[in-house]
């Protein structure tokens, strides 16, 4: 098995609308380790799901909702989450000044 430690995902997403940020490869699973989540512009909220299978966005795949950022300010998350082939991350922004950054490791055989 084969460890890769990367940048997992990167993605600065327009106001109010879900984006994938990181979705695992066939035939790998990963670990993402620490989520940076950067704020360019005016306080605003942020959501974070993981999607299982990339199954269709419910109220049980998110681990943090309307999480706070402040002007200017920029969170770290550590996550440990682990991930299988084909789950995928979502970000969700308030407003469109987040950038989202994923990082982790992708393990494949």
């Amino acid at each position: 098995m084969a460890t890769t430690y990367k940048t997992l995902g990167q993605s600065a997403p327009g106001a109010a609308a879900n984006s994938d940020l990181y979705t695992v490869p066939a035939g790998a699973s990963a670990v993402c380790s620490t989520l940076a989540i950067c704020n360019r512009g005016v306080s605003t909220t942020f959501r974070v799901a993981v999607r299982p299978a990339g199954a269709a966005l419910s109220n049980q795949h998110y681990i943090v909702y309307d999480g706070a950022v402040n002007q200017y300010d920029t969170v770290f998350l550590t996550l440990g989450v682990t991930l299988a082939a084909g789950d995928v991350v979502t970000v969700y922004a308030g407003a469109a000044t987040l950038s989202f950054s994923l990082f982790g490791s992708e393990i494949t055989a």
